[in-house]
């Protein structure tokens, strides 16, 4: 039943709760909830607004989720959003329909990366901020010191940041009571035409796409018909409402307003993310700024183990791609492993989530290939070359350079681990851009890294090396030329597509006598002597050579005369040439699976 009356613009508030991984966010959000009376305490859970079983089982966030609630007379819109780098296009979106966000600060661990990176997002989108220290029941808690961080280093008044525990609610009514006071109403035009802002669109395989929007200017009404600015395309809205946490109707939304509204659309991309809505009879002329859309980071390929699977992985990925718009694929084949799909991702966790719920929502069993990052190759005549697959890379001969893509990553590293931080980023191509102190005990670190290095296990090895104290947050910073080469894995002098990769010369010999090590063990003994060959061009970097497997042609010669047993072996020698010339080698499918994890021994 819908809900009637508009919300008055001035008792407003719309904040996000922005932080570092595991600081708290979704914890904060559930006390919120139990708080302001908007969850019937039997219904109540951990992690209530995480709405995927494996957001809960992982302890993250991946989606950002928006909740609305009442405080003291105040309506707040409520923005819960990912920690995770991987996940950082979620807090963009978030933070530009909200007026405040509370910076939300572990009191043991005290700055990290990442709080960085949303606190300068939130400051961008000049937005009030609410500083909050949480976990202050822990015994490792040390306020003082997080509070010296946050007024050095983000200038940042002492006397504005509050004390919370959001797991037994200290300090949470506080925190609301300074969130109606210091975060801004929005600003209302009743009388300008209808702009509103689409922030997240969502598939629910009932209703269609579920767009959660945010109301700029104007009125919204249900059966209203409205026009999407950026591609021309008219809808008509079937509902309009709130989430007071489950998806309630309302007769209108007014300026300010946050909610949702559902077209009847069967596609997320016909209603993108950063879209603006306008009325259809009287629309706006000039759209919201909207977003740039998410780019793939990473690349690999997805084929199912089973190949009659494949339909089946391609419905499953069109059917992910409505809930989850930021990866991309493309069908691809391979020698080895047969028809799949080249997928792009924002990251490794990205990747690894996307990996994971194919698995379990869609019970298929898929290998991945080894991570890649898409470079560019400048061929002669100003010809410009795109590639993330190693079997794509142009010809030697008509290439003059490729440029690889590199990040600059923030790290937050205490003072003890600095020597061997240093070393990790040197080992993987790194340049010190700065370094500077956030207090006694611990500094800023800032490096631009080549993306590859930093996808397959730069991060285990940062938290390996300084026993998981180190933070680190990176953004692109463009591409820059490096001496790369294409590694090749022949058998039996036959390159083999699916073991190529694409490394720094520096790198590319380990890289060949690792891979041509793992396969002597674990391909089979043919009847014929197999060479592992791994070239750089024509050059070959590391060989290993599996013996032939002999049939004792002599078994039944007891004794007599040694001539004849010399006739039978050299038969047996001039056979297995012929068949070396000849025979294809036979390659295991748990040999491609072991190979293509190679990157994580």
């Amino acid at each position: 039943m819908a809900s009637s009356g508009r919300t008055a613009v001035a008792s407003i508030r719309n904040f996000s709760i922005i932080s570092h991984v595991d600081h708290g966010k979704s914890t904060l959000s559930d006390r919120i909830l139990e708080l302001t009376g908007a969850v019937d305490p039997r219904l109540m859970h951990d992690q209530y607004l995480d709405s995927m079983d494996i957001e809960r089982e992982r302890g993250i966030t991946i989606k950002a989720q928006n909740v609305r609630v009442t405080w003291k007379g105040s309506v707040l819109n409520l923005i819960d959003t990912p920690g995770h780098v991987d996940f950082s296009y979620e807090v963009s979106r978030s933070l530009a329909a909200c007026e405040g966000a509370v910076l939300l600060v572990d009191a043991s661990q005290g700055m990290q990366a990442q709080t960085l990176a949303t606190c300068y997002q939130a400051m961008e989108h000049d937005l009030e901020i609410v500083p909050v220290l949480n976990k202050i029941d822990l015994p490792a808690a040390d306020p003082e010191r997080c509070v010296g961080e946050l007024e050095s280093f983000l200038g940042i008044d002492r006397s504005t940041i509050l004390l919370v525990s959001a797991k037994s609610g200290k300090g949470v009514p506080e925190l609301l009571d300074v969130i109606v006071a210091r975060v801004p109403a929005p600003k209302a035009n009743l009388d300008a035409p209808v702009r509103v802002l689409v922030f997240d669109s969502a598939y629910d395989q009932y209703r269609g796409v579920v767009s959660s929007i945010r109301v700029v200017d104007g009125i919204l009404v249900p059966q209203m018909k409205v026009l999407a600015l950026n591609t021309g395309k008219a809808y008509e809205l079937q509902e309009l409402g709130v989430r007071i946490p489950g998806p309630t109707p309302v007769a209108e939304l007014g300026p300010g307003e946050v909610g949702y509204v559902i077209t009847g659309l069967k596609n997320v991309r016909e209603l993108r993310t950063g879209e603006t809505l306008t009325s259809a009879a009287a629309p706006a002329r000039k759209a919201l700024a909207g977003y740039r859309e998410p780019k793939p980071m990473v690349f690999c390929g997805l084929y199912p183990i089973d190949g009659d699977e494949l339909p089946v992985l391609r419905e499953s990925l069109e059917k992910l791609q409505l809930s989850d718009a930021s990866f991309v694929f493309q069908p691809e084949s391979s020698g080895a492993l047969g028809f799949g799909f080249r997928c792009g991702f924002l990251g490794l966790l990205h990747m690894d989530i996307v990996k994971e719920r194919l698995e379990r929502e869609f019970g298929l069993d898929l290998v991945a290939s080894t991570p890649s990052v898409r470079y560019v190759a400048h061929l002669a005549g100003s010809v410009e070359v795109a590639f993330e697959n190693p079997a794509e890379i142009p010809e030697r001969g008509r290439i003059e350079s490729i440029d690889e893509p590199v990040v600059r990553a923030t790290l937050i590293v205490p003072a003890e681990y600095i020597g061997q931080v240093m070393e990790l980023c040197q080992s993987r191509r790194g340049e010190q851009l700065s370094m500077e102190y956030l207090s006694s005990e611990r500094l800023e670190m800032v490096y631009t890294i080549p993306l590859a290095e930093v996808v397959v296990d730069f991060f285990d090895q940062l938290k390996s090396r300084t026993k998981g104290y180190a933070s680190m947050d990176y953004e692109p910073a463009g591409y820059k030329g490096a001496d790369l080469v294409r590694v090749e894995v022949l058998l039996n002098h036959a390159p083999v597509d699916a073991f190529s990769a694409i490394l720094h010369r520096s790198s590319a010999e380990v890289y060949g006598r690792r891979i041509v090590q793992k396969l002597a063990e674990l391909i089979p003994r043919q009847l014929f002597d197999v060479p592992i060959q791994a070239a750089v061009g024509s050059r070959i970097i590391a060989r290993e050579t599996i013996k032939a497997r002999r049939k004792d042609v002599i078994a039944k010669c007891y004794g007599g005369d040694i001539t004849r047993k010399r006739k039978l072996l050299a038969k047996q020698k001039e056979g297995k040439k012929r068949m070396k010339a000849i025979g294809s080698v036979e390659v295991p499918q748990e040999a491609f699976i072991s190979v293509l994890r190679i990157g994580d021994s």
